[in-house]
């Protein structure tokens, strides 16, 4: 579960664990909470903060900062290796996050590691000419489902730019569903952490666990 820009991992949990008066557990499933390293974030005007790549504006209007991107994908990439080595099957690993973190969790998987579980994202987006739409014009393999929530009042990440990327990566051939949010700003609430749950059991059985 990938935090959002500023956030840190344990302040993602922390969240998470206040909406549902208890932590995102699972008897079968490890969830593991990542802080993204603090690096100089154009949209403060250079100041430091933990994002997980650099952005030239907050819009998806302009070209990604694909130098921080790709530099991160190998980071998780580490992450992602140190579950294997540990005996989980890739293919029983889900990835995703909020906000910057979806962002960044569609580039994982879609350009790299198109074999895991699952993404899921929330409150996210892929600029208009996003590396991975590039990427998956020339894919020919079997994707990881998408799961994708999104509120209409998401005033920081339009609702359209989230819509926007669901359509794109549906035409690319990616299985991708997208729950939409009345009257929700930039966050989460109960009702879309509970539906990622269930989601989350549907992709990871507890009878394929073993």
């Amino acid at each position: 579960f990938l935090c959002d820009t500023g956030d840190t991992g344990q302040g993602a949990r922390a969240w998470i664990k206040q909406i549902l008066n208890q932590d995102m557990a699972f008897q079968h499933i490890k969830v593991i909470y990542p802080t993204a390293p603090a690096r100089p974030y154009t949209p403060l005007k250079g100041a430091m903060s933990t994002v997980w790549f650099d952005r030239y504006k907050i819009s998806n209007d302009c070209p990604e900062h694909i130098e921080s991107i790709d530099s991160m994908c190998r980071g998780l990439t580490d992450v992602i290796n140190d579950e294997i080595k540990n005996g989980i099957a890739k293919n029983r690993i889900l990835i995703g996050g909020f906000s910057m973190g979806g962002g960044m969790a569609m580039h994982l998987a879609y350009r790299f590691h198109q074999d895991l579980a699952g993404v899921f994202a929330l409150s996210s987006f892929l600029n208009k000419d996003s590396a991975v739409y590039q990427a998956l014009k020339k894919n020919e393999s079997v994707l990881p489902e998408l799961f994708q929530c999104h509120g209409t009042a998401d005033e920081l990440v339009l609702y359209s730019w989230g819509e926007e990327t669901n359509k794109m990566l549906k035409s690319l051939g990616v299985s991708a569903s997208l729950h939409t949010f009345p009257n929700l700003h930039h966050e989460l609430n109960r009702t879309e952490i509970e539906k990622l749950k269930t989601w989350i059991v549907e992709k990871l059985p507890v009878d394929a666990a073993n």
